[in-house]
């Protein structure tokens, strides 16, 4: 397994593939911060798995860039900065917007049934009345996997393999900045209506009028660089960038 074969959604296929996963969202959740030691002597029984399993599970890590290898010294997540963040923003936001761009262009009508499915469940989560439950681990999950689906559909048009991969990469380093943002109270401070975000995105993917919905998602994307630079140096992990 490598960067242009990582695991499918879904229940893991192997022991490399479950430490893997669990690992990624770890990291990405920030349960492991920037800059912090992954020891396998240390992690081994916490993931269930050997010592070479979970060197082959980090291995794959460092192909994301979520992990450092440090040679006879071991591993050691991935440091964060505002300039990794402002590169990876600028980064998402020329491949999404040119992959919505590009769906709009070709989506069928399956892509238009298959968005729309998707907005409908995210709304069903950010925009109803018990929407934003603050510290509640299980309504997070569920609006992490029901905005995932949604930026998934919105390419789906867009028929480039490399698209989803490089984005599933971005898109990862992305919701780790954004769960920076939640220690450090930057989303809370600064509120953002993002259902209106989204909406403002999907009508005007749905309505076909790709200049503006190329416009609403790279304004979404760019945000959450905006909101979190005012808050940067009050988060250790930017210290120790």
């Amino acid at each position: 397994m490598d960067a242009l074969s990582q695991p499918a959604a879904g229940a893991p296929r192997t022991l490399v593939e479950r430490a893997y996963l669990e690992l990624r969202r770890d990291i990405v959740d920030g349960h492991h911060r920037a800059g912090d030691r992954l020891r396998v002597e240390h992690l081994k029984d916490r993931y269930r798995v050997g010592a070479g399993t979970l060197r082959e599970a980090l291995a794959l890590l460092v192909s994301d860039a979520l992990v450092v290898a440090e040679g006879q010294r071991g591993f050691r997540v991935t440091a964060i900065s505002l300039a990794d963040l402002e590169d990876l923003t600028a980064k998402r936001v020329l491949i999404e917007t040119e992959a919505l761009r590009q769906s709009i262009r070709h989506g069928d009508a399956a892509w238009e049934r298959e968005l729309g499915a998707a907005f409908v469940r995210l709304t069903a989560i950010e925009g109803g009345p018990d929407a934003r439950r603050p510290g509640d681990p299980r309504w997070e999950a569920d609006w992490e996997a029901a905005n995932k689906a949604f930026h998934d559909r919105l390419i789906g048009g867009c028929d480039s393999s490399w698209n989803r991969l490089l984005l599933g990469i971005l898109y990862r380093h992305a919701e780790r900045y954004r769960h920076v943002a939640l220690r450090l109270g930057a989303l809370q401070d600064n509120p953002r209506d993002v259902h209106r975000e989204h909406t403002e995105i999907y009508e005007a993917a749905i309505a076909r009028r790709e200049a503006r919905a190329a416009l609403a998602l790279e304004d979404h994307v760019r945000l959450t660089f905006e909101l979190l630079s005012l808050r940067a140096r009050e988060l250790d992990e930017f210290s120790r960038a």
